[in-house]
């Protein structure tokens, strides 16, 4: 199967070895992985601050870039879900109408490429270690995800995971919520990490590394013993 890698700004920038280790996983199901590199950004951060005309600019090159029938496979259920269901709204009664709903049928976040399209549920994984995992809002109310990630983190040998309290409560990032909100930000992260100690875990795993980030600031301001991770590191891990 021909998979086309979205590789979001933050995860290019800051945490490539997420990358790396996506395409570990995804070669390893069969998959024959290709990168298209002049991709950039998929819109999201202009969109969601109001410059939609600005957004539209970098979506129209997103289109382009990842034209054609393979899927298209991401690292994070916040900019996957953010092409499946705003560009439609960008480029309603257009001349690229039709190719934004293709694009939208074909373009999946990690953890649902691999258990709703490949029915895969084990990829050899191991982890010695207690784990919690965060639902982002972007993977339970834009790609409606929230069996997948736990179907594959329960098939990783020695991990024992632990549901937190509040599970699906945001971290508090949310983009430049962050940054125009920062004590409530910050408090909703608090509410957050303190859960995910409760459940002894020492790592706290998510699909989105910009929830991550935003909780191993907190993390590492406090000086806590939690380590964040990303899916496609636990599923890297062990092989």
């Amino acid at each position: 199967m021909n998979v086309q890698l979205f590789i979001p700004c933050f995860i290019d920038q800051l945490n490539p070895d997420t990358a790396f280790n996506m395409i570990k996983v995804l070669e390893k199901a069969g998959c024959t992985v290709s990168y298209n590199e002049s991709q950039t950004c998929c819109g999201q951060p202009a969109f969601n601050a109001g410059y939609w005309n600005e957004a539209k600019s970098v979506c129209s090159k997103f289109i382009k870039d990842f034209s054609g029938t393979d899927y298209i496979v991401g690292p994070s259920a916040s900019c996957v879900g953010f092409v499946r269901n705003y560009y439609a709204k960008l480029f309603d009664n257009s001349s690229v109408h039709n190719e934004v709903k293709e694009l939208g049928k074909r373009i999946f976040e990690f953890s649902e490429f691999l258990v709703n399209v490949l029915n895969i549920e084990n990829v050899g994984a191991s982890l010695n270690s207690k784990a919690t995992y965060h639902d982002s809002c972007a993977g339970l109310r834009e790609c409606k995800i929230k069996k997948e990630p736990r179907k594959l983190l329960a098939n990783v040998k020695g991990l024992e995971l632990v549901e937190m309290n509040d599970v699906e409560t945001c971290c508090g990032f949310g983009g430049t919520f962050a940054v125009k909100f920062e004590p409530i930000s910050i408090g909703m992260g608090e509410q957050k990490v303190e859960n995910a100690l409760a459940t002894g875990a020492e790592y706290l795993i998510s699909t989105d590394y910009s929830c991550l980030m935003h909780l191993q600031g907190y993390i590492g301001q406090k000086g806590y013993n939690l380590k964040t991770m990303h899916l496609a590191d636990v599923l890297a891990t062990g092989w």
